[in-house]
């Protein structure tokens, strides 16, 4: 490799032999990479939709997918105080691991690595976390776009993933290219 002069002060022109072509070819290589994409999924619409995208790009970059659902606690009140709650949310983790196992049989081919995990939780929270614990590349989220009164009364667990989440946040919207407004 010979480093010259330019006419131009701002500039030098750099020759390369034969030799250098290893170097090249380092210089060229990718330097983004996706280890561990984190789907969420609440078995909408939506989130299989944000499965989709997730699995592209786990295609695409040879990633391994981890998909999430989080088992909301359960508050119901029960007047006789017989509830057992534990027993409750073991169950509706039940369910929802063998829902998320089936969905993972249905979407996730089988060059894709794909690991389900359920947790128990507030989901914003749940997801966050299990990105940090799975050492999340990004997170691929579906969001439904709620506004006004819906989104006080539901408020929105990507907007608190977003904020909150310390690897990148790709939302996949319920409805893509509507035109909103007047």
């Amino acid at each position: 490799m010979k480093i010259k002069p330019s006419l131009d002060r701002t500039r030098v022109l750099i020759e390369l032999g034969r030799e250098d072509e290893p170097l090249l070819a380092k210089a060229a290589a990718p330097q983004f990479k996706l280890h561990n994409i984190l789907v969420p999924i609440d078995f909408s619409e939506c989130s299989k939709k944000a499965l989709v995208y997730a699995l592209a790009m786990a295609r695409q970059f040879g990633s391994a997918v981890t998909v999430l659902h989080v088992v909301a606690p359960y508050y119901a009140v029960d007047p006789y105080g017989l509830t057992q709650y534990e027993r409750i949310e073991g169950d509706l983790r039940e369910v929802g691991e063998r829902k998320l196992k089936a969905l993972v049989e249905e979407f996730v081919p089988d060059e894709v690595q794909a690991k389900v995990v359920v947790t128990n939780g507030r989901a914003a929270a749940e997801i966050v976390d299990v990105a940090l614990k799975q050492r999340a590349d990004l997170i691929v989220i579906s969001t439904h776009c709620y506004t006004g009164f819906n989104h006080v009364v539901f408020g929105s667990t990507a907007e608190h993933v977003v904020r909150h989440a310390t690897c990148p946040v790709l939302t996949v919207r319920e409805h893509e290219n509507e035109f909103i407004g007047g």
